[in-house]
């Protein structure tokens, strides 16, 4: 499937950046993703095996120094994800408030973000409040698109950032300590991981199709609707 074989090798482009990088790749890669969807489960899931020693020749370092593999390295690289995140979310916020919506449904498409979207994240806001920033930080794919509408709907700038700090220092230690946990069994956590990948794919090539009929459902009852009037 060439969805699968996309997001296969997007995954080890991802390993293999942070396995490079370490914890400045944790840190870029989370800042990206607080506005763009960049592979966060991957990456923490990632940083957190990279803690616990699983690979050989690669270590946790900052600043030129290693930290010791284990709960120091873990807790670094938990950290690293945390600011990463938070720091873009303020970015995401930033864009949004001063942008406002006429401009992001301009330009918004560089933001994957249209009117459309923005009507889901306004409901979404109505509906939650508050919560709307926690739970977005917790729901996979939505946390990637929570940043620019708490924009530009203003939710208050320190409130924002305290839910965002908490619901992703709760995602990259989720995350990290499920990379942790496996250790040494990162080859078969990672090939197990593989088949996210091809549910993920389905889901995509689901909602295509759904889009798709959803399409040509809207184009019938617009031609139906101007040969009834003619």
């Amino acid at each position: 499937m060439l969805v699968a074989s996309v997001l296969s090798e997007l995954s080890d482009a991802v390993t293999s950046v942070v396995g490079d990088y370490g914890l400045y790749a944790v840190f870029w890669l989370m800042f990206v993703d607080a506005v763009l969807p960049a592979a966060s489960e991957l990456v923490m899931v990632y940083g957190g095996a990279l803690a616990a020693g699983a690979f050989a020749n690669q270590d946790v370092t900052l600043f030129g120094r290693t930290i010791d593999e284990g709960w120091p390295a873990y807790l670094a690289v938990v950290l690293a994800g945390t600011i990463g995140y938070t720091l873009g979310s303020m970015m995401g916020w930033a864009i949004g408030f001063y942008g406002g919506r006429p401009y992001l449904e301009r330009h918004g498409r560089w933001l994957h973000l249209n009117a459309a979207k923005l009507d889901r994240a306004e409901r979404w806001f109505e509906r939650w409040e508050d919560w709307a920033v926690f739970l977005g930080r917790l729901t996979p794919v939505v946390r990637s698109f929570v940043s620019v509408p708490s924009g530009v709907f203003e939710v208050p700038f320190a409130r924002y950032t305290i839910l965002t700090f908490l619901g992703s220092t709760i995602w990259c230690a989720l995350f990290a300590g499920a990379g942790f946990a496996a250790g040494e069994s990162w080859e078969e956590f990672h090939h197990a991981f593989r088949y996210v990948e091809y549910v993920v794919a389905a889901a995509i090539l689901g909602g295509a199709g759904w889009l798709g009929w959803r399409y040509l459902k809207r184009r019938r009852a617009r031609v139906a609707e101007e040969s009834s009037g003619a």
